[in-house]
């Protein structure tokens, strides 16, 4: 592995992250413009069923070919290529069983599960992309496990670009027909996106692989046993996931009318939180998604070779420049939630639930970086348990704490479950390796540094740029509360530019 692998590899990701974020806000402003927040809200009970299909058929897949190559290419084997066609194959059949079930039983499901039959129409128009996404996933996983992370970052901001443009000249022949066929219109720029991207994975796949004479060294009997068990246990963590996140989305604008809402006014404040308010508020979680991904691969590369302490040091810094994102993050959120709710969405009241998930950002990024360490160092079935208990906890609050305190009560549970399993995390991962866990250096002196940026700013954003555009005013106090935050933190040496250049 190159000197920079990690980081490198992390940072493309972040840029295709960051310009795949951006279209999609871009995105989502437009459709929320176009549809209106009920709009929105009826689309988002679709994603919970689009994710359960990727949990079942690629997310175990796409970490198993990405784990399992990265380790054949640390001890030189020529194995790699068996490995991907099985997970390719498996994935391949897993997904078309899917596709065909979706597609038959699409009004079965948006009247039995989701309880909406307006979602029908847009099932069937899903469930076309099913095995596209899947290969698509499992090829990723082979670039990834390559460390070579240019090809899937370019796959993903070539999907959100489709996806937009597919939006953008089709709105007219939908949007005057009424809400399903404006979900349906989002669906199809998605399974557009899903299926081009396939197609520019693949060809790059067959144009840049290597062809090697030599024989594998295991038999496929031996590869697919491999496979399975590790693939297992990650889909079922994520199969698992998905599903109770299912059942939350679909309880939560139920519940919600139980405290006194409309259903339209609870499927609009649901829309607001999860189509709208959580997209914002993982914005800044664009590096730490991509060091999550960039870390599995060069985590079980080091854990191949036995190589200790390069795991002890990659994940200590990689915790470190989480919670200064985390904490840099809820700086901002808590105290612009208004300016950035009125600005982004022209909606008044996203600034209360923005103000509210601020508290929830340190710990739910924290949870992006373990979950990359976790399935790095083979933890599956801890990510399993924890995923299970947090689901348990949500569960709990929305079906007893909702009908009496409304939508706080699922964000108070919430950061109580992110917290809960960060700490047991934080002790298993203790018992594995050494870590290096300052609280000064990791809490305390980032928080300051954020209250002290933000603050600042937020005088110059009411005495200074009050005349500006409120865009303009805004972004130059992001950028400057960012700007001071991140020298503060170099001044006070919490983190240096060698932390970031080395592995």
């Amino acid at each position: 592995m190159q000197k920079k692998g990690i980081f490198y590899g992390a940072a493309v990701l972040t840029l295709a992250n960051i310009i795949t974020r951006l279209l999609g806000f871009v995105y989502r402003i437009y459709m929320s413009n176009l549809i209106g927040a009920e709009g929105m809200g009826l689309y988002q009970l679709i994603m919970p069923v689009y994710m359960l299909v990727w949990s079942i058929s690629s997310s175990g897949i796409s970490t198993t070919t990405s784990r399992l190559i990265s380790a054949e290419k640390a001890k030189h084997t020529s194995n790699i290529f068996l490995i991907l066609n099985q997970c390719i194959l498996i994935t391949l059949i897993i997904s078309l069983f899917l596709s065909i079930t979706t597609f038959t039983f699409s009004d079965t499901i948006s009247h039995i599960l989701i309880k909406d039959s307006r979602t029908s129409l847009s099932l069937k128009i899903l469930s076309f992309c099913f095995p596209f996404m899947a290969v698509a996933s499992a090829l990723r996983g082979y670039f990834f496990g390559l460390q070579n992370s240019n090809i899937p970052a370019i796959s993903q901001v070539f999907e959100q670009t489709v996806r937009m443009a597919a939006i953008y000249f089709l709105s007219s022949l939908f949007i005057h027909k009424g809400l399903e066929y404006c979900c349906a219109l989002a669906v199809i720029g998605m399974a557009a996106g899903e299926i081009l991207s396939f197609f520019y994975v693949f060809i790059t796949y067959l144009l840049t692989r290597e062809h090697l004479h030599k024989k594998p060294t295991i038999s496929r009997l031996t590869s697919l046993s491999m496979i399975i068990t590790m693939a297992l246990p990650l889909t079922a963590n994520r199969v698992t996931g998905s599903f109770l996140s299912t059942v939350e989305n679909i309880l939560l604008p139920q519940r919600l009318q139980l405290y006194g809402l409309s259903s339209d006014d609870a499927l609009a404040l649901f829309g607001q939180l999860s189509a709208m308010a959580m997209p914002l508020l993982m914005f800044p979680s664009s590096l730490l998604t991509a060091l999550s991904t960039a870390l599995v691969p060069a985590i079980s590369e080091a854990l191949a070779t036995n190589n200790t302490s390069r795991i002890s040091h990659t994940v200590s810094k990689s915790l470190l420049f989480t919670m200064i994102i985390g904490i840099g993050t809820f700086g901002i959120f808590l105290i612009f939630p208004h300016e950035l709710g009125k600005t982004i969405y022209s909606q008044n009241d996203m600034g209360n639930i923005l103000f509210s998930m601020s508290f929830i950002c340190p710990f739910l990024y924290f949870q992006v970086t373990l979950s990359g360490i976790l399935n790095g160092l083979g933890e599956q079935m801890l990510i399993f348990k924890n995923s299970l208990l947090s689901s348990a906890i949500s569960l709990v609050v929305i079906w007893f704490f909702i009908p009496r305190f409304g939508i706080n009560a699922f964000i108070a549970g919430w950061l109580i479950s992110l917290i809960t399993i960060s700490l047991i995390s934080l002790r298993h991962l203790n018992k594995i390796i050494t870590l290096s866990f300052d609280l000064r250096r990791l809490v305390i002196i980032p928080f300051i540094s954020i209250m002290a940026a933000v603050l600042f700013s937020k005088l110059l954003y009411k005495y200074l740029f009050i005349s500006l555009p409120s865009v303009i005013s805004l972004f130059l106090c992001l950028f400057l509360s960012a700007a001071i935050y991140i020298l503060w933190l170099l001044v006070l040496r919490i983190m240096s530019f060698k932390d970031i250049l080395r592995r």
